[in-house]
């Protein structure tokens, strides 16, 4: 695969797509909405296209994918609250739009990431398989990233000629991060120290360092025999207490301030619900939501076992070296963003 396109390019997924591709020697697009970024990206050697894809005409569609061997779908609107259309154009529609070009395109192979959020249901779940599905999707993300995840595999049906492949990393973290421990690290640094966490953080979780992510991309993109439409689980393989995550990144590395103030998980649900009642108003994303709440409450972990045997998946970043990795760059981050506050006065 000589030329790749990756759309969400400058987000945190993507920006460390591109920068493994650049590194093995692939020609590379890169879409997506930050310009800023995207001057870096390009500095490094990708071709940028500025392009929020849930706008995209056709025609925007077709010009992206023109000439790539391969696509790299990261982009999606990975937001626990938001209104159902913008779900809808982000993660449905553009998926859409960009199977029916790739496919026009004669692309021999579409990487598509999804999410595990299409498992959640207020449940312990441990060592979750592909085919599970709960009752009914829990929120607008989770419901419109299954419907993107039907698509790909209907593609895969008609269009032969296109390789597909589903992959479902959970709660990536690492540098370039936007979501997971940006988030706690904020509601850290404003509580002084103090972390409000639903029953102390006791819920064992898996996390995905973000160099595995694309370690199984680059193997989902290359794998020989694959069949089309397939769907894996990808993970660090290391189930961890949230608790026990954090203090190693904020106590061990970082050398933070950092207590975990333990708190009833009803009595969190409860205000979630309220602030997400409220946000129907106000039409901002309330700091809770039933959702976030509950990730962080109850016990998630997948099954590997398909993705090891059949893409031969394995980490190539410990969880430890994960964890040692992401501290390192959020102090260089820290360290900057410090610097560029001095220059402007």
């Amino acid at each position: 695969m000589k030329r790749i396109l990756v759309t969400g390019a400058t987000g945190g997924l993507g920006r460390n797509a591109v920068h493994f591709l650049l590194a093995q020697g692939v020609d590379v697009r890169a879409s997506g909405r930050n310009l800023a970024v995207g001057r870096e990206l390009e500095r490094m050697g990708a071709q940028f296209v500025p392009l929020d894809l849930a706008q995209a005409t056709p025609q925007q569609a077709d010009q992206l994918v023109r000439g790539m061997d391969a696509v790299w779908h990261c982009a999606a609107l990975s937001s626990p609250w938001g209104l159902e259309r913008d779900f809808i154009a982000a993660n449905v529609t553009a998926t859409g739009q960009l199977l029916r070009a790739a496919a026009a395109s004669h692309v021999a192979r579409f990487v598509h990431i999804s999410t595990p959020a299409l498992y959640f249901d207020y449940r312990h779940r441990h060592e979750v398989p592909e085919t599970f599905r709960p009752d009914r999707y829990v929120n607008a993300y989770a419901r419109t990233k299954a419907m993107a995840e039907k698509l790909v595999q209907e593609a895969a049906d008609k269009h032969r000629q296109m390789l597909c492949v589903i992959l479902r990393p959970r709660a990536i973290f690492g540098p370039h991060d936007q979501v997971l421990i940006p988030r706690l690290a904020r509601v850290l640094h404003e509580r002084g120290g103090k972390l409000p966490l639903p029953n102390g953080g006791a819920a064992t979780i898996d996390i995905t360092y973000v160099d595995n992510v694309v370690h199984a991309m680059w193997l989902a993109t290359l794998h020989k025999t694959l069949a089309s439409g397939t769907a894996f689980n990808i993970t660090n393989c290391e189930p961890a207490r949230l608790c026990d995550i954090l203090r190693s990144l904020f106590c061990d590395h970082l050398r933070q301030p950092f207590e975990i103030v333990s708190m009833p998980y009803r009595l969190l649900a409860a205000v979630a619900r309220l602030m997400q009642f409220g946000a129907r108003f106000t039409r901002r994303e309330p700091p809770l939501t039933p959702y976030s709440i509950g990730a962080l409450s109850f016990d998630m972990t997948l099954d590997n076992a398909k993705a090891r045997k059949v893409l031969g998946y394995r980490p190539i970043v410990s969880l430890q070296d994960g964890i040692a990795r992401t501290a390192q760059w959020m102090r260089q981050e820290a360290a900057a963003h410090k610097m560029a506050k001095e220059r402007n006065g």
